[in-house]
């Protein structure tokens, strides 16, 4: 689906609602609904059960929880405005040293 500048968060052992968070930014409302339309398929080909979507009716972020792995899809300036991979990044380097 072409989506741009897809990243993959290592979240094991930072967050207690998922591993891995995938954040993808679609090019307008209908790119981003395709992406996230072509995810949801896909997880149900592969048998994930209780995918949860969020955000379909206007498709400026789509959150499509899959239990283990959690995907945003984001219009451009949304992605720059919630800054997920910058929060994410600091809670990271923010751990106390063992």
């Amino acid at each position: 689906m072409k989506a741009e500048e897809t990243i993959t968060i290592d979240l094991r052992g930072q967050s207690s609602i998922t591993d891995y968070m995938v954040v993808a930014t679609g090019r307008a409302n209908r790119h981003v609904g395709a992406i996230a339309e072509h995810v949801v398929k896909d997880l149900h080909d592969a048998g994930i059960k209780g995918v949860h979507v969020e955000g379909m009716p206007n498709c400026d972020w789509v959150l499509i929880d899959a239990g283990d792995v959690i995907v945003h899809v984001f219009r451009p300036e949304v992605r720059a405005f919630y800054n997920l991979e910058k929060m994410w990044a600091a809670a990271r380097t923010a751990q106390p040293a063992s």
